[in-house]
């Protein structure tokens, strides 16, 4: 099968053997560009980065697994075996290198990825995302406790609808905030759960001086969800890291500043192919 879209035509396959849904666009022969996406959602994630993208590059997206068409692996669910199963499907498109783009848990696997197998990654975007998680005082605490109950007792419906309001607050980002809600509700609760988990174990903070491909860091100057200080500290921790705060966005930059995000990327990608 040939796994590669061309005139802006999309193929889309399910890896069989390890149940990793992908997706690639672009050019063939082109510098790969690797999108992960966010915690409960998909690869559809960057439909606003994908046009932009796919005009210079070649591009992989991926449902992680346990999220939307891809399978959850056996046992327990961390976010380097994520990274693992990733590098997995990599190997089997034959793809030796990637430029790693990840949106907050798609950050957190792009870092795994990267301190795994170093090699493989020629440089990083790092979007609202973090090497350890842990609240900033009460106020954060007290949010992050109730998200972690809200999702341990009350339906996906109900979860989706909190996480998506505050994704998307504002009354002119109806329209997204109900296509997470229902990206979010369509989620197994045992597999949100899984990779919530996963999420609050995971720690790369000693590995981050082992980075060296080009790094940007991107927070969305409204992010309630991981503060600014954390993204700061990510930066600071990786050498030659750059960081950039974007105005008027919250946690799902993407989406809330795609043209923002599209310029961020086009700028370090050039740069790091250069």
């Amino acid at each position: 099968m040939d796994l590669t879209a061309h005139g802006g035509r999309m193929n889309r396959d399910l890896d069989r053997l390890g149940a990793i849904y992908y997706a690639i666009s672009g050019l063939d022969g082109a510098p790969v560009v690797l999108l992960l996406h966010g915690l409960g959602s998909s690869g559809d994630d960057w439909a606003p980065q994908l046009p932009a993208l796919a005009a210079r590059y070649r591009v992989l997206t991926v449902d992680l697994p346990g999220h939307h068409r891809s399978a959850r692996p056996r046992g327990e669910l961390s976010i380097g075996r994520m990274a693992e199963e990733v590098e997995t499907l990599l190997d089997r498109l034959a793809i030796e290198r990637v430029h790693a783009v990840g949106l907050s848990l798609g950050g957190c696997v792009a870092l795994a990825l990267t301190v795994r197998a170093p090699a493989r990654v020629q440089s990083l975007t790092l979007v609202n995302t973090f090497a350890h998680l842990r609240p900033s005082g009460l106020r954060a605490a007290a949010r992050g406790t109730g998200r972690a109950l809200l999702a341990l007792a009350a339906p996906m419906s109900l979860v989706a609808r909190y996480v998506a309001h505050e994704a998307f607050p504002r009354p002119d980002q109806a329209a997204l905030r109900n296509a997470a809600r229902a990206r979010l509700a369509a989620n197994p609760r045992r597999h949100y759960l899984a990779c919530l988990a996963a999420l609050m174990r995971f720690d790369v903070r000693h590995r981050l001086a082992e980075i060296r491909c080009p790094t940007l860091v991107v927070a969305g100057a409204r992010d309630v969800t991981v503060p600014l200080a954390v993204k700061e500290a990510l930066a600071r921790s990786i050498a030659g890291a750059r960081l950039c705060v974007v105005a008027d966005s919250g946690h799902v930059t993407p989406f809330d500043q795609a043209d923002a995000l599209n310029r961020l990327l086009a700028e370090h990608l050039a740069t790091a192919n250069a």
